[in-house]
């Protein structure tokens, strides 16, 4: 099992929850912890306990980003204006691994850093080689020529577990997509809850 297997089999198994609905996932069979202790009754989360938690699962969710990525991202989100929670959903989902995987260009999110670092991603035309990029609405973000028959990209196009979600308009026949616009909360298919407001809370608090 590859590393990043097992970092993304980690964090579904902290969480106790499937958060990329992935049906190899270990919690479908065990949805306790890991480790000798992971079978223990859970004792009730406190306040900051659900708060680290929610902002633990986000993280988890793009990649198990760094605190020091992830809390860049949430000073951005508080900068602008509205929702902080909203446009902290609206930043996470304008990198480009998050959008090369919504738009099932590739199996995981994992794989979706790996495919951009590894330069098989153009957007508008040029070689973007940055996962923490940041797509613009109307940026049209497409695998290159060499890269369209790479096995990952084939599997993933056929991945029966999740759909593109409205806010990105896919051509699985010729690779492109387009960033239609910034989603929130209740656009983007998460595998299960997430909640912004607890980041924030848990931000503002520490």
């Amino acid at each position: 099992m590859t590393k990043r297997t097992s970092a993304k089999y980690k964090i579904d198994r902290r969480m106790g929850e499937n958060i990329w609905g992935r049906p190899k996932s270990p919690v479908n069979r065990r949805d306790y912890g890991p480790g000798q202790h992971g079978q223990r009754r859970k004792g009730k989360l406190s306040d900051f306990g659900t708060q680290l938690r929610a902002k633990q699962k986000l993280k988890g969710h793009y990649g198990d980003l760094t605190e020091k990525q992830f809390r860049r991202i949430y000073a951005e989100a508080e900068r602008v204006k509205g929702d902080t929670g909203e446009n902290l959903i609206g930043l996470l989902e304008r990198r480009l691994d998050a959008v090369v995987y919504r738009a099932k260009f590739v199996p995981t999110v994992f794989a979706a850093r790996q495919f951009v670092n590894h330069g098989h991603v153009l957007v508008n035309g040029k070689r973007v080689n940055i996962p923490s990029y940041r797509v613009k609405e109307g940026d049209v973000i497409e695998v290159r020529d060499k890269s369209k028959q790479m096995a990952a990209i084939l599997e993933a196009v056929q991945l029966p577990e999740r759909d593109v979600p409205d806010y990105i308009d896919a051509d699985h026949s010729k690779m492109v997509a387009t960033f239609v616009r910034t989603p929130g909360l209740s656009d983007v298919p998460y595998a299960v809850q997430m909640e912004p407001n607890l980041v924030v809370e848990f931000y503002a608090k520490n």
